[in-house]
């Protein structure tokens, strides 16, 4: 099985039809015909069509419109290309002996199911069409991942301070700030479609299941837990729930955007939290209920320019270099992976041969 976020880490950007049919071996007659099942190959190990057909489906995700059978065939390329970067990974992995353990599964599991009752859990896993072996299968291999990247990546990682310091000279007027911002942190939880994770269909949650869900939110940060924890537990939104809900700052007009929210916040002081917000899509007819919300205020800022000496700024420059480094090491580590693997792609060399006429 391969995991539904595909990673969750863009890897390499999708490569065209073109540069996929590059990688394919065209010499006819060197290897023997696959099975219909295999649609590629990473080192001998085979990759099937029954997975590529599900990942379609998913990459597809609550898309109605039915796309061109050109279309189809090359998000089915980049599907694949991602199952089979996937694979390299997987292996690699195995090499080093970083294959996550049953520990590391069971743990994680148990964090996704923090805020579900068992039938809530299962009911999900029935939406996605998944069973708990496939569920878990999905997270071996991203915490898998995660683990190989964390030791060949995060090591070779170096920020300096000379680096930050060229960076916020070049880049000073981002750090003027027009406006006071508040630094907020969240607790989401959706009405209707629910976000997920990339490439995983939203379900959908009714109004009374919600906010049964972001009360049971409230009551634990009512009884002393810790704001994050409780995020990472219940929120619902992809964007800020690996930091356990944190939005950074915010600029008073995005605030105000949402007069129930701001009016909440405003009455705030630091490290306080809002009761359960309402908040509604202004832009959709009758003002439709969007979400329950509960906002942490840790600080408030006035406008003005930040000078590199504030801790923030240079915590957040780092932090933004810090990500270009890993992205571009990341890219270059997949991209020695790949030279250095056996791949034979059986459905780009299918396509090449019933289309390419």
């Amino acid at each position: 099985m391969y995991a539904e976020s595909f990673v969750r880490i863009r890897l390499t950007p999708f490569l065209p039809l073109a540069a996929l049919a590059l990688m394919v071996p065209m010499i006819a007659g060197c290897h023997g015909s696959p099975s219909a099942d295999v649609v590629a190959a990473v080192n001998g190990k085979e990759l099937l069509r029954a997975d590529l057909d599900r990942l379609y489906k998913v990459s597809l995700g609550d898309s109605t419109q039915k796309p061109s059978a050109v279309e189809e065939k090359m998000q089915r390329l980049q599907v694949l290309q991602k199952m089979i970067n996937d694979e390299i990974l997987q292996q690699r992995a195995a090499k080093l002996n970083l294959t996550a353990t049953d520990e590391d599964v069971n743990s994680r599991l148990t964090e996704i199911k923090a805020p579900y009752t068992e039938e809530q859990f299962y009911n999900l896993l029935k939406q996605r069409s998944q069973t708990l072996e496939e569920f878990k299968k999905n997270l071996r291999r991203e915490l898998t991942t995660q683990k190989l990247l964390n030791k060949e990546i995060e090591s070779r990682i170096n920020i300096t301070d000379a680096a930050i310091a060229n960076y916020y000279a070049a880049n000073k007027s981002e750090w003027n700030v027009l406006e006071p911002q508040y630094h907020l942190s969240q607790i989401v939880v959706s009405v209707g479609a629910v976000p997920q994770a990339e490439g995983q269909p939203a379900h959908v949650t009714s109004e009374a299941d919600a906010r049964k869900k972001i009360d049971a939110a409230h009551n634990q940060l009512e009884s002393g837990e810790d704001f994050a924890m409780v995020a990472a537990n219940f929120s619902e939104d992809p964007a800020t729930v690996p930091n356990g809900g944190d939005m950074g700052f915010v600029p008073e007009s995005s605030v105000q955007r949402h007069p129930e929210a701001y009016e909440a916040i405003m009455k705030l002081k630091p490290d306080q939290f809002t009761d359960v917000i309402p908040v509604y899509d202004l832009s959709a007819p009758g003002h439709k209920l969007a979400y329950f919300a509960i906002f942490k205020l840790s600080g408030r800022e006035p406008a003005g320019q930040r000078e590199l000496s504030d801790p923030r700024v240079h915590q957040a420059i780092h932090g933004l270099l810090h990500d270009q480094q890993k992205q571009l090491l990341q890219n270059a580590y997949l991209e020695m992976l790949q030279d250095d693997a056996k791949v034979r792609n059986y459905f780009a060399e299918e396509i090449l041969k019933q289309d390419g006429q």
